[in-house]
């Protein structure tokens, strides 16, 4: 009973697909944390204009609108890739089983080749766009980077020697707010208030985890495209080799009948 039971689960953790099992793992931390810190991050940033940048609400309502478009965006990015990863991770176990079974009830078709295709392309694609969210996400670094650099150089001894208030960031020349909205720049001990403001420090490394999180889905997805494109292989390789198994078996059984007709053809004539 105990040596049924224990050859049942090796047998069953033999079917496992490890390989788009840490895939799977990778892609899901990767979108969450993109998904996450980036949500907090954009809620954090626009709070930051509103109460330092731009006290005008219509300076920043197109920023508002957009931030509000990308948080949306987020919410469709972590959906359809929670439902994507599962299929992949679905895909994974089927091709497998297709392959350490040859000759079970897992057969090879042609529609399941296509569909592994399929994946290849289309993780393909999403492998290319994550790529670009991947350097957009480090837009948002560079900025805030920037204004941490800045930050820095309040407290730095050159500080002492020179005005403080000459020292400034100005968020318009990043295209964030127009030109015209007021104050649009911090300097002096107005911006060393809001280096100190959560807001500014949980943004700079939410979005630092972000891109992180971002860089990681596209190793997940490349981790991915090598595995289905290996199985796709390892399936067109054993389609391969069934067809060839049932030629020479058909090919057999041909010769064995003409064999056996061919023997009661001669015990016939010999009789008659």
């Amino acid at each position: 009973m105990l040596e049924s039971c224990f050859e049942c689960c090796i047998k069953c953790l033999g079917g496992v697909p490890y390989a788009s099992l840490v895939a799977t793992i990778l892609c899901f931390s990767g979108v969450a944390l993109f998904c996450g810190c980036g949500h907090v991050a954009l809620t954090g940033t626009v709070t930051m204009v509103e109460n330092h940048f731009s006290r005008i609400t219509s300076d920043h309502a197109a920023l508002t609108d957009v931030v509000q478009i990308l948080q949306y965006i987020i919410y469709g990015i972590a959906c359809f890739f929670f439902l994507y990863g599962i299929i992949l991770l679905a895909e994974g176990f089927y091709t497998t089983s297709a392959v350490k079974e040859m000759h079970s009830e897992f057969k090879t078709t042609v529609c399941g080749r296509c569909i592994s295709a399929m994946f290849v392309f289309l993780t393909h694609v999403l492998g290319l766009g994550w790529l670009g969210i991947f350097g957009f996400s480090a837009v948002p670094v560079f900025l805030f980077y920037n204004m941490w650099t800045t930050c820095g150089a309040l407290k730095s001894p050159i500080a002492n020697l020179t005005s403080v208030d000459n020292i400034c960031v100005d968020v318009r020349q990043y295209g964030i707010i127009p030109w015209n909205a007021t104050p649009g720049k911090a300097c002096g001990s107005t911006l060393s208030d809001i280096c100190n403001t959560s807001e500014f420090y949980l943004s700079y490394h939410l979005y630092i985890v972000a891109c992180a999180g971002a860089g990681a889905t596209v190793i997940a997805l490349v981790h991915y495209l090598m595995i289905l494109a290996a199985n796709w292989a390892y399936l067109k390789g054993l389609c391969q080799q069934t067809h060839a198994y049932q030629d020479i078996k058909t090919r057999d059984d041909q010769e064995l009948q003409d064999v056996q007709s061919r023997s009661k053809e001669g015990l016939n004539s010999s009789y008659s």
